[in-house]
C-alpha cells in the first residue's frame, strides 16, 4: 500500500447515471463537497448499466479518472455513490490518492458540525460503525500471522487488535448514549405530566427549519445557507395563541441516501421526532425537486417509526417565488398546508393558527369508568392532572371526566 497524504482538499467529483434511473442531484453533490471544505477541481460524469464490481465506474472510466488526477494533482476523489470497501481499496491503488464515497463525505460533514457532547458521540459512533467494515484497507500487510524464529507473537494480528479496540469503543459510546436516552425520556415524561405537547420541525437539509425555528421561538440558533448547518437538536418553549404552551424542537435535516449508520447513531435524537405530537414538515417551495425531497423525508420518517405522527406541511421561502401567505385545508376541513417565509416572518400567524387547531384536536375530553383494581391507571391520570371530575357508582367503580392527549388515550385505553 502507498503512503496516504496527510491532506486532501484538492478534489475531483465522480457522478454516474445508471440505467436503473437511480441518479443523484449533481448540484446537491457539489454543495455537499463544498460544505466539507473541498476545493473542487473537476467533475467526471458518465453513464453505465450497472456498477463495476472492481472499480464501480469500469476500467476505461477509471483510467480516464487516473489521468485527470495526475494532470490536476488532485489529492482526493469523491464519489456520489456508496462504494464497497474493496472498490475503495482498488480505486486508491489505481489512482494513488484518497477515495471517499457519499457516506464517508456525509459523515465528515457531520463530524465538522457536531457541537454538543451528545452530537459528537453520535457522529463518532456512526464513523466507527462505517470504519469497522473498512479496517482491512490500512492493514493488508498484517492480515496473516507469521511464524518462524523471532516472528512468533501473542497470537493476535494488528487487524484483530484494531477490531477489538473498535468494538470496545463502540460499546462505550452506546452505553453513554443509553444514558442520554434515559435523560431525554425523563424530560419527555415531565412535559407529558405538565400536558405540554411537542412540535417537531422536520425536513430536507437547508429547507429553512432553523430560520423558521428562530422566528417562531425568538431564538438565536445558528443559521447558514449550507447543508447540515443544524446537527444538534434544540428545544424551546413557545406560546401558541388559543391553545397554550408547546415545546418546539429543531432537528437535523434529512438527505437522499442518508447513511444507515447515521440513522442508527442518531436514534436517541430522532426519538424527539418519533414521540412528537405534531410534525412541521418544512419544504423549500422554491426548490424544483421539492416533491422528490418531500418523499425522501417521508421515507426517513417511516424508517424511524414516525410515519403515524400527524404532519402539517409548511411551504417555506415564499418570498423567493412571490407567493402569498395562506392556509390550505384538506377534505376534512383540517389545516394541511401553510405558506410562510421564515426570512420575512410573513405567514407566521397562519402557522400558529394551524398548530393550535391541530393540537386542540389531539386532545380528547371524555368520561371513563375504572374498576377498583385499576388504581395504577387512576394514579397516572391524577399525576398528569387529566382528571376534571371524579365520582363513584354503587359497585365501587370510579367514574372520571378527563381531558388527555389523544396519544396517551390510545396508549392507556
Amino acid at each position: 500500500m502507498f503512503e496516504r497524504p496527510a491532506t486532501g482538499e484538492k478534489t475531483i467529483l465522480v457522478h454516474l447515471k445508471f440505467a436503473s434511473g437511480h441518479e443523484g442531484d449533481l448540484n446537491e453533490f457539489r454543495v455537499l463537497a463544498n460544505s466539507s471544505g473541498a476545493d473542487v477541481l473537476d467533475v467526471v460524469t458518465g453513464s453505465k448499466d450497472r456498477p463495476d464490481p472492481k472499480y464501480f465506474i469500469g476500467r476505461g472510466k477509471a483510467d480516464e479518472l487516473r489521468e485527470r488526477v495526475q494532470a490536476l494533482q488532485a489529492e482526493l476523489v469523491l464519489f456520489d455513490h456508496a462504494l464497497s470497501p474493496s472498490q475503495e481499496r482498488n480505486l486508491e491503488k489505481l489512482l494513488q490518492c484518497r477515495v471517499i464515497d457519499r457516506t464517508g463525505l456525509i459523515l465528515d460533514i457531520f463530524a465538522q458540525r457536531a457541537r454538543t457532547y451528545e452530537g459528537k458521540l453520535q457522529v463518532e459512533l456512526a464513523q466507527l460503525q462505517h470504519l469497522s467494515t473498512r479496517l482491512v484497507r490500512g492493514w493488508t500487510h498484517l492480515e496473516r500471522q507469521k511464524g518462524g524464529i523471532g516472528l512468533r507473537g501473542p497470537g493476535e494480528t494488528q487487524l484483530e487488535t484494531d477490531r477489538r479496540l473498535l468494538r470496545q469503543r463502540i460499546k462505550t459510546i452506546n452505553a453513554r448514549l443509553t444514558k442520554v436516552k434515559k435523560q431525554r425520556q425523563q424530560s419527555r415524561r415531565a412535559r407529558s405530566k405538565a400536558e405540554v405537547p411537542t412540535v417537531s420541525l422536520v425536513g430536507y437539509t437547508n429547507a429553512g427549519k432553523s430560520s423558521l425555528f428562530n422566528k417562531m421561538a425568538s431564538s438565536g440558533v445558528h443559521v447558514a445557507d449550507q447543508l447540515f448547518a443544524t446537527l444538534d437538536p434544540t428545544l424551546r418553549k413557545v406560546e401558541v395563541l388559543q391553545f397554550g404552551h408547546a415545546v418546539l424542537v429543531d432537528t437535523v435535516g434529512f438527505i437522499r441516501e442518508l447513511p444507515h449508520d447515521l440513522v442508527n447513531a442518531f436514534r436517541a435524537t430522532l426519538e424527539e421526532t418519533q414521540m412528537a405530537d405534531l410534525l412541521l414538515h418544512v419544504i423549500d417551495v422554491s426548490d424544483e425537486d421539492r416533491h422528490g425531497r418531500r418523499a425522501v423525508v417521508d421515507e426517513v420518517l417511516d424508517e424511524i417509526g414516525a410515519h403515524d405522527v400527524p404532519q402539517l406541511l409548511v411551504y417555506n421561502k415564499i418570498d423567493c417565488i412571490n407567493a402569498e401567505p395562506r392556509i390550505e385545508f384538506n377534505d376534512e376541513g383540517k389545516p394541511a398546508r401553510v405558506w410562510v417565509s421564515a426570512k420575512t416572518g410573513r405567514g407566521l400567524k397562519y402557522l400558529f393558527q394551524a398548530i393550535a387547531t391541530l393540537l386542540t384536536e389531539r386532545s380528547i375530553h371524555c368520561s371513563v369508568k375504572l374498576a377498583p383494581s385499576e388504581g395504577q391507571l387512576h394514579a397516572k391520570l391524577y399525576r398528569l392532572g387529566a382528571i376534571l371530575q371524579e365520582s363513584y357508582d354503587e359497585h365501587g367503580n370510579i367514574i372520571l371526566e378527563i381531558k388527555i392527549p389523544y396519544r396517551l388515550y390510545q396508549q392507556w385505553f
